[in-house]
C-alpha cells in the first residue's frame, strides 16, 4: 500500500475525503427561529495558504478580532440626568428663609381675634377719616338742631322707634335739641381717636428716646432719667390732668388734652425700652459696630433701634385704648373737649340722664367706645405674643 504524503501548501488530491468542519459557535448559540447569517470570518485559513482574502489571521485565531468594546454614555448620561432632575426640583422646591417680621405676619394671618380687631378698627378710622363726607351724606351736621324729630309734649324725646331711627335720621336724634346721632357719632370718632393717636405719638417717641438713652449711656444719665421716670409715675395722673383741664380755659381744647395725656403716659414704654436697650448693648453686632468707628448715634439709630421695634409696636397699640379710655374719662367729667363739639366721653355724659326713657342715646356711643378700646386692646395682646414673646410671659 502506497501512501502519498501531501506537501505543505500542496491542495490535497480529489480522491481523499474532506475532513468534515468544527461546528461554528456563533451559529450554535443562535436562538431558534433566527435566520443564520454567514460567517463573516470565513474559514480558518493556515498560515501561507494560498487565495486569502480580507486581514490576515493570526495562528491560532480563528476569524477578526472583535472591535473593541466602546462604553454606552447615553445610558450613563440618562442615569445623570435622571439624577440631577429630583435634586434640581428639590432645590427649586425648597422654601426660601423668611425674615422675623414676614414669619410675625404669618403668625397673626392665623389668628381670628386678630382680623375681627383690624376689621373694627379700620372701620372706626374710616368713619373718623371721612365723618364730614358721611354727615353730608346723612343731610345732617353734627350741629344742627331738627325741631320736628324730637315731641316737645313729652320733655323733648325723640319721636319714633329707638330714639327716633328714621331714613332721615339713620342712628336716631338727641333728646331735646333733635341733633343728628350718627354725624355727632362719627365726629365724636374723629375727636377720641385724633388726640388718643396724638398723645400716643408724643408717648412712644418721648418713652423710645429718654428710653434708649438711659439703657446705652448709662452712668448719670440712666439715673436722671430713671429718676425722673418714677417722679412722673409717683404723680395722680388723672387728678392732675383734671386740675390743668380746669385751670387752662381758653386754649384750644383738644390740643391741650394730647399734651396732658402725652406729658404723663411716656414712663412705661421708657422702662420698657431702657430695658432692652441694656441686653442688646451687649451683643455681638454693636460691639462689632463700635469697634468699626461709629459712633452712638449711629449705633443707636441702625444697631438699637431696630432691636426694640418689636416691643415697642406692642406697647403701642396697648397704649392706644388707654388713651382713648382717658379722654372719653376727662370728657366725661367736664374738663375734656366742650360744647358743641362732639366726642365719645361727652355724649355718654349727657345719656346718663336719658338712659331710662331713651336708652339708644346711651347704647350707640357707648357700643362705638367699647368695641373700639377691645379691638385695640385684642390687636395688642396679639402682636405683644409675636413680636415680645418675653414680655407677654412677665
Amino acid at each position: 500500500m502506497t501512501t502519498s504524503s501531501a506537501t505543505p501548501g500542496t491542495p490535497e488530491p480529489s480522491g481523499t475525503p474532506a475532513r468534515p468542519e468544527a461546528p461554528d459557535a456563533s451559529r450554535a448559540a443562535t436562538a431558534p427561529g433566527t435566520p443564520e447569517s454567514p460567517d463573516p470570518s470565513g474559514p480558518s485559513v493556515a498560515p501561507g495558504t494560498p487565495g486569502t482574502s480580507g486581514a490576515s489571521a493570526t495562528p491560532g485565531t480563528s476569524g477578526t478580532a472583535p472591535p473593541p468594546a466602546t462604553a454606552d454614555t447615553s445610558g450613563a448620561s440618562a442615569a445623570t440626568g435622571t439624577a440631577e432632575a429630583p435634586a434640581a426640583s428639590a432645590t427649586a422646591a425648597a422654601p426660601r428663609a423668611r425674615s422675623p417680621w414676614q414669619l410675625a405676619r404669618a403668625e397673626l394671618r392665623g389668628r381670628a381675634s386678630v382680623k375681627v380687631s383690624l376689621a373694627v378698627v379700620a372701620l372706626f378710622a374710616t368713619l373718623a377719616a371721612a365723618a364730614p363726607l358721611l354727615s353730608a351724606l346723612g343731610g345732617w351736621g353734627p350741629e344742627e338742631f331738627d325741631k320736628s324729630a324730637v315731641d316737645p309734649y313729652l320733655g323733648g324725646l325723640p319721636i319714633g322707634p329707638l330714639g327716633g331711627v328714621s331714613a332721615e335720621h339713620w342712628l336716631g336724634v338727641e333728646p331735646v335739641t333733635g341733633r343728628d346721632l350718627f354725624a355727632r357719632v362719627v365726629h365724636g370718632a374723629r375727636v377720641s381717636l385724633l388726640i388718643a393717636f396724638a398723645a400716643t405719638a408724643i408717648v412712644v417717641a418721648a418713652g423710645t428716646a429718654a428710653g434708649i438713652a438711659a439703657g446705652y449711656f448709662g452712668g448719670r444719665t440712666d439715673a436722671v432719667l430713671s429718676r425722673l421716670m418714677d417722679l412722673t409715675m409717683s404723680f395722680p395722673s388723672l387728678i392732675f390732668m383734671i386740675a390743668m383741664m380746669s385751670v387752662a380755659r381758653d386754649v384750644n381744647r383738644v390740643l391741650l388734652m394730647t399734651a396732658v395725656i402725652g406729658l404723663f403716659g411716656w414712663p412705661g414704654i421708657a422702662r420698657v425700652v431702657r430695658g432692652q436697650t441694656l441686653s442688646l448693648k451687649h451683643r455681638e453686632y454693636v460691639a462689632a459696630a463700635r469697634v468699626g468707628g461709629a459712633g452712638p448715634w449711629r449705633i443707636l439709630t441702625r444697631e438699637i433701634l431696630p432691636g426694640v421695634a418689636g416691643p415697642v409696636i406692642a406697647y403701642t397699640t396697648l397704649v392706644i385704648p388707654g388713651m382713648i379710655a382717658t379722654e372719653a374719662a376727662l370728657s366725661y367729667l367736664g374738663v375734656g373737649v366742650r360744647p358743641p363739639t362732639p366726642s365719645w366721653g361727652q355724649m355718654i355724659a349727657e345719656a346718663v340722664a336719658y338712659y331710662d326713657t331713651d336708652p339708644m342715646y346711651f347704647v350707640i356711643p357707648s357700643t362705638c367706645l367699647f368695641l373700639t378700646v377691645l379691638a385695640f386692646t385684642l390687636l395688642g395682646d396679639a402682636l405683644r405674643d409675636v413680636l415680645d414673646p418675653r414680655g407677654a410671659r412677665r
